[in-house]
């Protein structure tokens, strides 16, 4: 699908100042090289200050850049999201594995945010936290700003999460394991962190030097060719389950990145789906009236499922 472009805002400080346009450009979006930023500047998609600037032009800091990309064809991605809960303040949704959260990369309108919001004009819906693209489940709006800011508040509290007050869960599925029956709780506080990763530039993984995680994950099913295990997140660190299932020897079936112990594969690809982790239930206070607020999906359809979002 071919989208309908973005335009793109800078303002150049201080440590910028001095340099040529294409080289601001190529060391702030790396993902094209200095060429490219040189072609772009000297079509025209590039502007500073409201007027068109060519690729040699030299910044000042105080500049506003303004870069028009064309619209480009995104990736297809499964679009079958729908409501689970709905008021005047917040909307929860159940989001398809495959399809990203928000805009990145080469996403844009072929994301869950710019599907609600097509969906929901009017009603200022913004995603309150997010699920990783390979991630299936529970994805709540807030569609007022004082919504908005009690969530991110809310989910931002892991006292809140460890008091139980605000709790999140999930199902995921790994590698058979042997020695393990269902009901068997394992506690994982593996510290996760960046680290570097040769086409990645740098990943979140397990390191010491990371910061503090806590994951309670409890076997579900035990079978001859996969094991469901249910997961408590006590903190919220980037691909948190993850990367503590991989901690203790069981990465998800499929997953492209992590390898057992947390650590990251060297020929990772950015953006790579293939495991299955859905979140299947949240409970918090309701950012305006503060009443407990129960949200649930079921997983058995999305474990049955076939084709490459599982």
């Amino acid at each position: 699908m071919k989208n309908s472009g973005f335009r793109y805002r800078d303002v150049v400080d201080r440590a910028a100042a001095g340099e040529p346009i294409w080289r601001f450009y190529a060391r702030r979006h790396p993902h094209s090289s200095d060429e490219t930023w040189r072609e772009r500047a000297a079509a025209g998609e590039i502007s500073r200050n409201g007027l068109a600037a060519g690729p040699d032009a030299v910044l000042a800091a105080g500049d506003v850049l303004e870069w028009n990309r064309p619209p480009w064809d995104e990736p297809d991605v499964p679009t079958d999201w729908f409501a689970v809960y709905e008021d005047d303040d917040i909307l929860a949704v159940d989001k398809p594995a495959g399809l990203p959260c928000t805009p990145a990369g080469g996403f844009l309108e072929n994301t869950l945010s710019h599907l609600v919001a097509a969906a929901r004009p009017g009603t200022g819906a913004a995603p309150a936290h997010r699920l990783g693209r390979g991630t299936s489940g529970l994805v709540v709006f807030a569609k007022t700003p004082e919504a908005r800011s009690a969530l991110a508040a809310l989910f931002r509290d892991e006292t809140a999460r460890a008091a139980g007050t605000v709790e999140k869960r999930y199902v995921a599925r790994t590698g058979p394991r042997s020695g393990v029956r269902p009901g068997d709780r394992f506690e994982i506080e593996t510290p996760i962190g960046r680290v570097p990763h040769p086409a990645l530039g740098s990943v979140w993984a397990a390191t010491p030097g990371g910061k503090p995680a806590k994951s309670v994950c409890t076997v579900r099913e035990t079978g001859p060719d996969a094991t469901l295990w249910d997961v408590e997140l006590i903190t919220g660190r980037p691909h948190q389950i993850r990367i503590h299932l991989a901690s203790i020897g069981s990465p998800l079936l499929g997953d492209p990145l992590y390898l057992p112990g947390g650590t990251p594969r060297g020929d990772a690809l950015p953006g790579e789906c293939g495991y299955f982790l859905r979140a299947v239930s949240l409970r918090l206070p309701h950012p305006r009236t503060g009443e407990a607020l129960a949200l649930s999906v079921p997983i058995l359809r999305h474990i049955a499922a076939k084709g490459p979002f599982g």
